[in-house]
């Protein structure tokens, strides 16, 4: 099966946990990563091989963008648990208050098939009952989706919560998903990088190799884990829509344990 990663990029943001590059196509530029800077990516709980060096920072586990800003605060974060095999969440969460609505937009210059995605994406969302709902404008959405930059390694990336507030964009590689990919498997890519946005980290973060092949990866002990969330299993879960990469064509719409983790936060 071949299998499809996500890269988020943003300030300590992490990407649907598929990587956003294809394994045979992925550009691997750890040579010019410092050991320096490997330490700190290790120190703030994210697997420290492979990682690439891109404009003002680091795109680690294949998809999640950690700014230069985000490695020097990593001798300052609060201690918390590694995970074992449960879903997770970052400490940067959305002030939902008793109810927020969370817009969306996409860029004009990107696919119409796109925005059929999009809207099946908020759909699963919103189909859920949560605090937040999601609704998508035609432009200045609290979230913006557009195309990465042409050489990007990845199929689509997004960020982490800052201020209570949402990660402000999702970056999709247009060269990698093309211009009428399956419509099922592109909603699933885009509601990952949306739960990044909200918050979320991968299913499997503990061990990449779950859904992604390769060897076991365990980062270890470290300052910045991920928070479990409560009510979800301890053990493995092979169809959660935040496992870091996915099957090409695959669909993963929200399983029991997805949503008792969305319910949970939100």
């Amino acid at each position: 099966m071949k299998v499809n990663r996500l890269l988020i990029v943003g300030a300590l943001v992490a990407a649907f946990g598929f990587t956003s590059c294809q394994q045979d196509e992925e550009i691997v530029t750890q040579d010019t990563v410092s050991e320096s800077a490997l330490t700190q990516i290790a120190e703030l709980g994210f697997y420290n091989k492979n990682v690439q060096k891109v404009d003002g920072g680091y795109v680690v586990e294949g998809d999640i963008f950690l700014s230069e800003a985000d490695l020097t605060a990593a001798h300052n974060t609060q201690a918390l648990r590694v995970g074992e095999s449960e879903q997770y969440r970052t400490t940067n969460l959305v002030n939902a208050g008793t109810g927020r609505n969370i817009t969306i937009s996409m860029d004009a210059s990107l696919p119409s098939t796109y925005v059929t995605a999009l809207d099946e994406a908020i759909a699963r969302y919103n189909a859920e009952g949560l605090t937040i709902t999601m609704s998508r404008v035609s432009s200045g959405g609290n979230i913006h989706i557009k195309s990465s930059p042409k050489g990007a390694q990845y199929l689509a990336s997004a960020g982490f919560p800052t201020g209570g507030n949402p990660y402000k964009e999702i970056l999709v590689q247009t060269r990698f998903i093309g211009s009428n990919p399956n419509q099922g498997w592109f909603a699933t890519i885009l509601a990952h990088e949306i739960g990044h946005c909200i918050g979320f980290r991968h299913t499997d973060y503990m061990d990449r190799s779950y859904s992604c092949g390769g060897g076991y990866a365990n980062e270890g002990a470290s300052t910045v884990g991920a928070v479990h969330i409560p009510g979800t299993p301890t053990g493995q879960d092979p169809n959660s829509w935040m496992l870091a990469c996915i099957g090409n064509g695959q669909n993963r719409p929200f399983n029991s344990n997805d949503k008792t983790a969305l319910n949970y936060l939100y």
